[in-house]
């Protein structure tokens, strides 16, 4: 066989299938994951005792928010930067969730776009939950109970976001099912709720017609939402699909 026709049986065979996108190969993720790692150690390094603080005012009733558990402008920094972080690995879970339930997703939009869109997502919904608190307690409740349950509520992100950070690990390197993921993904958010509902009773509960009211209020802005939410994000990947 002449060189000619061994190159024309080459150029004639048959193509490979492209790698299908998988989350444990992108260096965009790994790059994201390492720094929420080293942002972790440093925040546990440097505001750990803050962060103790803040878990104990959380578990023990206070008639009013530690003003100055926060002492510099560095411990302020730390802590937005760990808002930042829980609302990243957020984003991270929401991208492989939906990508999971509508896999034509990643054929037609980049998976850098969609986590940019879900992080976006989860820090607006940080913000409107702040000025939402902040506005409510302003006309129902007084200054203090106000400030303290703002502060639990910060808390429990911070420590939601050390949960989510082995949680996104095993999800994108280990190969998690999409049954275990929707188990431990329901367990965490079940808890948190479960400690804000405590903490709500600590702080506003009076009578058994406040815990009524207490339930109604808790429902409209701790569940509801998020199936608003859900069902905006379902339609909004529906829309990037037909656009791109």
């Amino acid at each position: 066989m002449s060189p000619s026709d061994t190159l024309s049986v080459i150029v004639s065979g048959l193509e490979a299938d492209p790698l299908s996108y998988s989350p444990r190969m992108d260096n965009g993720i790994a790059l994201v994951l390492l720094c929420c790692f080293i942002l972790t150690a440093l925040a546990l390094a440097r505001s750990k005792k803050i962060l103790s603080d803040m878990m104990k005012g959380f578990l023990y009733h206070r008639e009013r928010a530690s003003l100055f558990a926060v002492s510099t402008s560095g411990d302020v920094r730390f802590l937005l930067l760990l808002l930042g972080q829980t609302c990243v690995l957020g984003g991270v879970v929401l991208f492989n969730f939906f990508c999971d339930t509508n896999p034509l997703l990643l054929k037609k939009v980049s998976p850098h776009l969609l986590i940019g869109i879900y992080v976006g997502v989860c820090l607006i919904c940080l913000f409107l939950k702040w000025l939402v608190y902040s506005f409510l307690g302003w006309i129902f409740f007084d200054k203090s109970t106000v400030s303290n349950w703002i502060e639990s509520y910060f808390s429990l992100i911070y420590y939601l976001g050390f949960a989510l950070f082995p949680f996104v690990l095993f999800l994108v390197y280990f190969d998690l099912s999409f049954v275990s993921f929707i188990v431990c993904g329901l367990v965490l958010v079940i808890f948190t709720k479960m400690l804000m509902f405590y903490k709500w009773i600590k702080l506003f509960f009076d009578n058994i017609f406040g815990l009524f009211l207490l339930i109604l209020y808790f429902c409209a802005l701790e569940i509801m939402p998020y199936f608003i939410i859900y069902q905006g994000l379902v339609e909004l990947n529906e829309l990037l699909v037909i656009k791109f």
